[in-house]
């Protein structure tokens, strides 16, 4: 089993989608993907149940919420340990653990838990590593391939707590200036969290417990290449996609920079993706992904083609991925 989180503490790049495309396509490709949404927008989530489901999931008079928080109630109230994640099944090979918007509740217990740990205390060690190891439970119980998680655009603890827990990170990127400042906070903010985690680990009291290893390698980007507008012509593009390659190979890798300017040929980038941004709506309103359009669902004409091409596009995007995991 293999973990991977899709993060860039610049929002607005496409990662939700991105990742939600991918989970379907590795699921196509005969992986058992196990989604984690530890996302408090849970816009991942929104887009794999229909809003009906939604009311229920999260319904405030229901105090077993079907999410996440449901498995972190017990530890949050400092009653117990986890619950096993109370999941749904998309399709044949996909689970999901539903997001939720309070668990944003939970971002003062985590960050209050970094520090004890460094006492020695047990039931920080619980708190810290409880996202990883709900993980962990319904990955093993999945028999999963792959594990997907998405977090928010932050460097707040939530999302410290969901990268420890990654084997590897994507990054997905807009060829912009926001994106390109994203990898030079991003690489030193890696760099902190395996510096400290490893620390923390060597002063666990509670031999038994599973914990992360916080390994989350860089396994490269993805360039999201949106819509391009008469305002942004494509020169303006082209600029901050040239300044990619050197900016993730020095402040994500930690290598001298080689002066690469095009993502085409750069090793570390996974894929090139359109935005497809006519059809992202068509596909939400289906409730699946672009390339599973079909002309009952409005994908006609011209838009067949773009159909075919995000199939293509994505699968050699999954391929890449496999290849780079090894």
């Amino acid at each position: 089993m293999r973990t991977i989180a899709f993060f860039n503490n610049k929002g607005g790049v496409g990662k939700t989608t991105l990742l939600y495309h991918l989970a379907w396509m590795f699921s196509d490709m005969g992986k058992r993907v196990l989604v984690a949404d530890f996302d408090p927008q849970a816009n991942l989530t929104s887009m794999f149940l229909p809003e009906q489901e939604l009311e229920k999931l999260w319904d405030p008079d229901n105090e077993r919420h079907q999410s996440v928080m449901a498995s972190l109630r017990p530890i949050i109230r400092g009653l117990g340990d986890i619950e096993p994640a109370p999941c749904r099944s998309i399709g044949r090979n996909i689970l999901l653990i539903p997001g939720d918007l309070g668990l944003s509740n939970f971002e003062s217990n985590l960050s209050e838990a970094w520090g004890k740990c460094l006492d020695r205390q047990e039931p920080a060690f619980r708190i810290t590593s409880s996202l990883y190891r709900i993980i962990l439970q319904a990955a093993a119980d999945f028999s999963a391939n792959l594990v997907l998680i998405d977090v928010g655009p932050n460097f707040g603890a939530i999302n410290r707590a969901g990268l420890i827990s990654a084997d590897s990170v994507i990054i997905p990127m807009a060829p912009d200036l926001f994106s390109i400042q994203g990898l030079r906070n991003l690489g030193p903010t890696l760099k902190t969290w395996r510096g400290e985690w490893a620390t923390r680990l060597s002063l666990n009291p509670a031999v038994d417990l599973a914990l992360p290893e916080a390994k989350m390698e860089p396994l490269g980007y993805v360039v999201i290449q949106f819509g391009i507008r008469d305002s942004r012509p494509v020169s303006a593009y082209e600029k901050w996609a040239r300044r990619i390659p050197s900016t993730f190979r020095e402040k994500i890798l930690e290598l001298p920079k080689d002066g690469a300017t095009s993502t085409v040929n750069d090793s570390n980038c996974l894929g090139l993706l359109k935005h497809y941004r006519s059809l992202m709506p068509m596909a939400m309103e289906a409730r699946k992904p672009i390339f599973h359009l079909k002309p009952a669902d409005g994908a006609i004409g011209a838009h067949t083609y773009s159909v075919r091409d995000c199939g293509e596009d994505f699968r050699n995007l999954a391929n890449r991925i496999l290849e780079k995991l090894g």
